[in-house]
């Protein structure tokens, strides 16, 4: 009997429809007129957006504007009040959630995990969707290219939970890039590392969107949306308050009001990418001499 009922569980994951690559351009993922409250507030108020093949989406706005509710409801993770999302040219709901799986990655803000696995072990979570189909034999390429790509096969062996938060969330990327989905949803996922790896984490997004997947990235730091996102959607208020490239997007006049805090924006000096620092008028510069170097000034 325990073979039979296995059997078919085997053969319902073969049957489910599995995904074709997205032409470049193509619409992957979209909401339309999407309004969800969350604890009698609404957090989301008519909010509409496209995802496309090839392309990196970033979310920007202050603290509570929406964005990884939008996120979550792009994952389907969230069903809204009002509206509808779209993945695959289906409505969400109409896929089931092993068929989602292949469709669509997701990395939360937080990664957690109650038992000590290792880290390659965590990695190949991320193959789960995809057991029992024609596309299980690339289980171990796909595990060691996302390992490679987060810089994580260093500690492969060593339990998730004895790593630091910024390995962790490395880890947790390199799962998501081992599910190997046409869609890519990603919520802050440089909140925890340094320079280099933020640099490395947005590097990967722009290589999934120069293969073809469409990759939406929750930012806070401007900087990083401006050099690496081919669009930027500034939320505020549940609302998109502007969506386009980096350059049209984040001018002062928005974003000073978005964030209720004056800022500056000037170009890169080399590549002309917008640089955007808060305004600063009045304050005293730091002395950067010390006071050795005093000492010798006086002197």
């Amino acid at each position: 009997m325990t073979s039979v009922r296995f059997g078919r569980l085997l053969a319902h994951r073969r049957a489910r429809t599995l995904p074709s690559p997205a032409a470049p351009g193509a619409l992957v993922a979209e909401a339309v007129g999407l309004r969800i409250a969350r604890g009698g507030r609404t957090v989301l108020d008519g909010v509409g957006i496209g995802v496309r093949a090839g392309e990196v989406l970033a979310l920007v706005g202050p603290n509570g504007a929406g964005k990884s509710t939008l996120l979550a409801a792009l994952a389907a993770d969230l069903v809204p009040a009002a509206g509808e999302v779209r993945i695959g040219g289906r409505g969400a709901g109409d896929w089931s959630a092993g068929e989602l799986a292949l469709r669509r990655a997701v990395l939360p803000q937080a990664a957690a995990l109650s038992f000590p696995f290792p880290v390659a072990e965590v990695v190949r979570m991320g193959r789960a969707p995809w057991a029992g189909t024609e596309r299980e034999d690339e289980d171990e390429p796909a595990v060691a290219g996302a390992m490679d790509a987060a810089e994580v096969a260093a500690f492969a062996g060593r339990p998730f939970s004895a790593l630091s938060g910024g390995e962790r969330a490395r880890v947790a990327l390199a799962r998501v890039l081992a599910q190997r989905t046409g869609l890519l949803l990603l919520d802050e996922p440089t909140a925890a590392l340094d320079l280099r790896h933020q640099e490395l984490v947005l590097r990967v997004c722009r290589e999934r969107a120069a293969a073809g997947d469409a990759v939406v990235v929750v930012l806070h730091d401007l900087g990083l949306a401006a050099a690496h996102a081919d669009r930027v959607a500034v939320l505020h208020d549940g609302r998109i308050a502007a969506d386009g490239p980096p350059s049209d997007v984040l001018g002062a006049e928005l974003l000073s009001r978005v964030y209720r805090q004056p800022v500056e924006v000037f170009p890169h000096p080399r590549t002309g990418v917008p640089l955007v620092v808060p305004e600063r008028t009045g304050a005293a510069a730091p002395d950067r001499a010390g006071p050795v170097a005093r000492e010798r000034t006086e002197e």
